[in-house]
């Protein structure tokens, strides 16, 4: 059982519907991750890597599916390196993957250097002033822990500058350097014909051999798609290992790993005419059902997902079927059109699913405005979480990696 009360995880005690049960008992949506659906899009994405290491992003709490989780069952698997945007995101990792090598992409800044050595994980360095600081620290402290340099290849975000990056490889020729990673991040990586992805590559390898014996990452979720040549020593994927398609100009070869639902808490009969929802937006065009469901903006549920007159928003299902919503989206209410319904096909307490049951995150996302990963860092605290599988035993054999350059010794513990 998680910590967190709104947190079960789904064993084999319980049947599915029992803890969904229990689940709904105080909350009016269920949230299913299915742990099994992450590892399997890991293992894909490992073996396109082949012979470059898998990492995995776990930053914003796994995209919204539950970094402790996400983490304890990928290290299960075998992933042995993980990313995260902030310093306390690394607290929560350490926690659950005692072992893994863990990388703050947030950088460096005075004062967080007993952080990174108390939780031993890495900063991603982005500028020479970052690297300056971590210096004075790693001096005054004896700190060996390592840290990763971020080289900006055409994101224009952060990252040292070629020039910059060109500047310190003496640095890494005289040895002892403490840089255990050099990496740069695609602008373009699912546009598969991007002219953007040669010049970065063309930018990244450069310093990457300059920056001979440290281990080189470029390739996030797409950048995977795009070939070897893109691999290099590690591969970052994020969205991906989460459902995400990372090839949208092609089928989706993830996994869907979200399920979420939420509870009819009423059904009503309208009249031709009548309107629905804030603002009177949508009008009943024939006698219409509706069934009112426990979800809404603050859930994570876009307003842009409502339907107005001569507007068709999203789509959710109920018993097996697509049905559309009527009006506006609120704050915790949507309202559905289910006339086509058989009768008593839906009544109050029967659940209606938002994301799965072939309702993509990528669909959602196009309903929304936005992207998967807006669509999944937004899903909101009122739901239950439910988490399923992820109960690895060992790694499944996999082909030796290339040799890997030597890493720093263990770090020493920090003098107090």
């Amino acid at each position: 059982m998680a910590s967190d009360p709104k947190m079960i995880l789904q064993t084999g005690l319980l049947s599915a519907e029992a803890n969904q049960a229990a689940a709904l008992a105080a909350f009016g949506g269920v949230l299913t991750v299915d742990l099994d659906a992450i590892i399997a899009n890991w293992r894909k994405l490992e073996k396109t890597a082949v012979p470059a290491e898998c990492s995995a992003v776990v930053k914003a709490d796994a995209y919204g599916c539950g970094a402790a989780q996400v983490a304890r069952a990928l290290s299960k698997a075998g992933c042995k390196t993980f990313f995260v945007a902030t310093i306390e995101e690394a607290r929560t990792v350490r926690a659950a993957v005692p072992e893994a090598t863990i990388y703050v992409l947030g950088g460096y800044f005075q004062n967080t250097g007993e952080h990174y050595a108390n939780i031993n994980c890495r900063p991603v360095i982005g500028d020479l002033n970052e690297l300056a600081e971590w210096d004075v620290f790693c001096r005054r402290t004896g700190w060996t822990g390592g840290a990763a340099i971020h080289v900006d290849t055409g994101m224009n975000r952060l990252g040292l500058t070629l020039a910059e990056a060109q500047a310190i490889i003496p640095r890494i020729h005289a040895g002892d350097h403490g840089i255990t990673l050099v990496m740069s991040h695609l602008v373009s990586g699912e546009q598969v014909n991007s002219p953007v992805n040669a010049k970065q590559l063309a930018a990244f390898r450069s310093i990457a051999s300059a920056f001979a014996g440290v281990p080189a990452a470029l390739a996030n979720s797409s950048g995977i798609f795009l070939g070897a040549h893109f691999q290099f020593d590690m591969v970052r994927p994020g969205a991906a290992l989460y459902g995400v398609n990372p090839t949208p100009e092609a089928d989706n070869p993830m996994q869907q790993v979200v399920d979420l639902k939420a509870r009819i808490v009423q059904t009503r009969n309208l009249e031709r005419g009548e309107t629905v929802g804030y603002g009177g937006t949508w009008t009943a065009r024939r006698p219409t059902k509706l069934a009112i469901v426990a979800v809404g903006y603050a859930d994570g549920y876009f307003r842009a997902a409502s339907s107005n007159d001569g507007t068709r928003g999203a789509e959710v299902i109920v018993a097996g079927k697509r049905c559309p919503v009527a009006g506006r989206v609120s704050m915790d209410l949507i309202a559905i059109d289910i006339t086509e319904l058989p009768p008593n096909a839906a009544r109050r307490g029967h659940m209606a699913t938002l994301l799965g049951e072939g309702i993509t995150v990528d669909e959602l996302a196009h309903h929304f405005g936005t992207i998967g990963y807006e669509v999944l860092t937004s899903l909101g605290r009122r739901y239950a979480r439910v988490y399923k599988g992820g109960n690895v035993v060992e790694p499944i054999a996999k082909p030796a990696p290339a040799p890997a350059a030597e890493q720093p010794a263990s770090p020493p513990p920090l003098p107090t």
